[in-house]
């Protein structure tokens, strides 16, 4: 699908590279900029003295609404100066329910962008990226730094396991992929059971796509025993990828926080601009 509506998360405590990097983005291909300004409110005080700092809390909690609306404002003002289609809100939200607000927010867009500043803070990215895919419904964009971003990329690797994460990612990119020079459907040891990739593996893939018009090449690959993720990303590199595309936790969400993951190991460090749909 096309990417009308991109939304960019910012919080109290980051630059604004993320939000030039989506205003940019935007630009270049008159999409609109859905930005969310949030800030994790401070939580109450329990215990034997909550009574006695009650006070100095509600106080904190203002102050912190104060700079949120002077952080919306300063924002508000360099999207005006963009001269793009743009739109802002913001939200004091409660550290456990934030994953919720950002994702009810993104639910009326296309496209969550992530950026390296947003990858940098633990505590932002662990809320944008929970909201985002498992509340919104929608894919994201992970830019890490120092790579070049595009939403028309020439050489794609699609990570693909047969998963309904993977369908539903390789879907969302289809814009993408039609207009790729070429795109590499690519398989770690797959699985060639029927119920997974069966005797071919990615021919079923390589068929859909290609009736789209995309330029398939499907790659099967040996892990040798490393972690897929390194597989993936090496082979982006051999490929020289614009673009990773892949379908985010696959296994259930309380299996990959405990036991890690493909997902986790890409997200925890992004060498190339991934695309991920769940």
């Amino acid at each position: 699908m096309s990417f009308k509506t991109i939304m960019c998360v910012v919080g109290m405590k980051v630059g604004d590279n993320d939000l030039k990097s989506a205003i940019d983005l935007c630009a270049e291909n008159n999409a609109h900029l859905s930005v969310l300004v949030i800030s994790f409110a401070s939580p109450p005080p329990i215990g034997d003295y909550a009574s006695t700092i009650s006070d100095a809390w509600l106080e904190e909690r203002q102050q912190d609404v104060q700079q949120l609306e002077k952080r919306t404002a300063k924002i508000n003002m360099l999207l005006n100066e963009a001269g793009i289609s743009a739109s802002i809100s913001s939200e004091y939200a409660e550290f456990v329910w934030a994953a919720g607000e950002i994702g009810r927010h993104a639910r009326y867009t296309d496209l969550i962008f992530i950026g390296p500043e947003v990858l940098k803070s633990e505590e932002l990215k662990s809320k944008v990226l929970e909201g985002a895919l498992f509340e919104s419904g929608r894919p994201i964009l992970i830019a890490p730094s120092g790579t070049t971003l595009t939403l028309t990329p020439k050489h794609v690797l699609l990570a693909w396991d047969s998963r309904v994460e993977s369908a539903r990612a390789a879907r969302e990119a289809l814009d993408m992929l039609i207009k790729a020079e070429d795109v590499h459907v690519t398989l770690v040891d797959p699985d060639t059971s029927t119920t997974m990739n069966g005797p071919e593996p990615g021919a079923d893939v390589g068929a859909y796509l290609a009736h789209h018009g995309v330029k398939i090449i499907v790659d099967r690959l040996p892990s040798g025993g490393n972690p897929v993720a390194d597989v993936l990303n090496q082979h982006a590199v051999d490929i020289a990828a614009d673009l990773i595309v892949m379908g985010g936790y696959g296994h259930s969400r309380l299996r990959e926080r405990v036991f890690g993951g493909v997902t986790k190991s890409m997200i925890d460090a992004p060498k190339f601009p991934i695309l991920m749909a769940r």
